[in-house]
């Protein structure tokens, strides 16, 4: 019963657009261990018990989470499930505070990828680490960009996170970039379509772009507690686009919208993050608070 019932689940928010991959192997874990107990039901003993096979605190609360989620979408239609108590506390981490890159550094980064050995992997992370800060990028979504996705109106990005895709616009400078690469490209894989590849003439993988972004950013000397990552290009490119936004109620409504749909969050509440996530940003923020007590337009 336990196992009919998660698939229900998994089914019903898979087709809302979530994955649900370790959870689907998490909650049918469950499923099992708890029929094998003899449990038709979600009971909090039997989800605390197996929550607890996790080896970490922080593991045994992101097992127990998921029973609880599990558990309220199943109590709706039957009250017999527990509801389980969150013993383990929150399997939350709160995200850290994001990088964000002046348009000096952006410069810098993109000169020291370009000062590496190979002609060929010089071209391929210069360009790549150029798409990502003027584009907003998730690193995934770059390297599985292929020829046809370059089109007139711009950059077709095809299922992305939560199985959507978009077509994101291109300034004429970032095309004229990706036109001298795709020259500099076609011979090193010929027969392979994705628009950047490694030395190997193959698809880049996440790692290896994260490898030679760190090489990257110790050449230029940075030196903090938390280093930026690539994923930083795209909180900089967030960043930057806040605080373009317009005077206006109204017209920042539409703007947020905007950039949450240009930038695929699944929702816009991901994209208002950047505005409590962001020292410059809530700076801004107070400052126009303080003009408008004191007086000053909103």
């Amino acid at each position: 019963m336990l196992t009919q019932a998660v698939e229900s689940y998994l089914s019903v928010r898979r087709t809302c657009g979530f994955a649900l991959t370790s959870q689907g192997k998490f909650l049918r874990s469950f499923a099992a261990f708890s029929e094998a107990k003899g449990k038709e039901h979600v009971c909090s003993q039997t989800a605390i018990e197996w929550s607890g096979l996790a080896r970490s605190v922080r593991g045994r609360a992101h097992r127990l989470n998921q029973v609880i989620r599990f558990a309220r979408y199943i109590r709706a239609e039957d009250q017999r499930h527990d509801l389980p108590p969150a013993v383990f506390g929150s399997a939350y981490r709160g995200r850290p505070t994001p990088y964000i890159f002046s348009p000096e550094d952006i410069v810098r980064l993109v000169q020291a990828a370009a000062r590496s050995s190979h002609p060929f992997r010089r071209q391929t992370y210069r360009t790549l680490f150029s798409l990502l800060s003027c584009t907003g990028l998730r690193v995934s979504e770059a390297i599985r960009l292929r020829f046809e996705d370059i089109t007139p109106d711009g950059m077709l990005v095809r299922d992305s996170k939560f199985r959507k895709s978009r077509l994101v616009p291109l300034h004429e400078t970032a095309r004229e970039g990706l036109d001298r690469y795709i020259e500099y490209r076609r011979p090193y894989a010929p027969f392979d379509t994705h628009l950047f590849v490694s030395l190997r003439g193959t698809p880049l993988l996440v790692q290896d772009v994260e490898k030679a972004f760190s090489i990257a950013v110790g050449r230029m000397g940075i030196h903090r507690k938390h280093l930026p990552t690539p994923h930083s290009l795209r909180h900089t490119f967030a960043v930057r686009a806040l605080e373009a936004c317009p005077d206006g109620r109204e017209r920042i409504a539409e703007h947020m919208l905007a950039l949450s749909t240009y930038l695929g969050h699944g929702s816009v509440c991901s994209t208002y993050w950047y505005l409590e996530a962001t020292p410059e940003l809530m700076e801004h923020i107070a400052a126009r608070c303080e003009s408008f007590v004191t007086g000053g337009r909103p």
